[in-house]
């Protein structure tokens, strides 16, 4: 599946002032849907935005896919911290190219993963689900600790101040890019600009 992509601006739009909206980080990383087995014994795969499967390039997220729910789509960016745990995208650059030192890579450069939608869950499509219910479910799943470490929820909020500080705040951590504004109401909509 491809995923949903967003489209860029230069400003915040008006929020609190017409359909409800949701803010996230954007992260700077690779955007990555993880694909859990729908029956034990199934691959877990790793999928980037351009549709290459990546699982064996990060072997310590498959390893770590293994014990979540079967049948998780999870859509999310993949991330690595440098030596000085900041988020390092050179750092997920050479874990990606790793080749044969990709084991003892991950060793020193463990990957993670932060997830800001959810597509399936045990099995059961979510793609038609408006974001808040993807959020929501996606809450639980972290909040029921069906999902820890080397998973991480994405930080989300309605609040327009908050927003307003995360844009102009965030952006001067390594890291994060900026904002992403996502209908509340809005389904997911596989390689469509939203």
């Amino acid at each position: 599946m491809e995923p949903m992509l967003a489209q860029a601006r230069e400003t915040l739009p008006p929020l609190g002032t017409g359909p409800a909206m949701a803010v996230e980080p954007k992260f700077d990383g690779f955007r990555a849907l993880l694909y859990t087995p729908l029956r034990e014994g199934g691959p877990v795969l790793l999928q980037t935005r351009r549709g290459s499967l990546v699982q064996d390039r990060f072997p310590d997220l498959a390893a770590a896919a293994r014990s979540l729910p079967n049948g998780l789509v999870l859509d999310g960016e993949l991330a690595v911290l440098d030596q000085q745990g900041q988020l390092s995208f050179t750092a997920l650059q050479r874990r990606a190219t790793a080749g044969r030192n990709t084991r003892a890579l991950a060793a020193e450069l463990p990957a993670h993963f932060i997830a800001f939608d959810v597509l399936q869950n045990d099995g059961q499509e979510l793609l038609e689900e408006p974001f808040a219910r993807r959020r929501e479910v996606l809450e639980a799943l972290f909040a029921g600790d069906r999902l820890g470490p080397p998973w991480t929820l994405c930080p989300s909020t309605t609040d327009p101040a908050v927003a307003g500080e995360w844009l102009y705040e965030w952006t001067e951590v390594p890291g994060v890019e900026g904002v992403v504004v996502k209908s509340l109401t809005g389904c997911y909509r596989p390689g469509v600009r939203g």
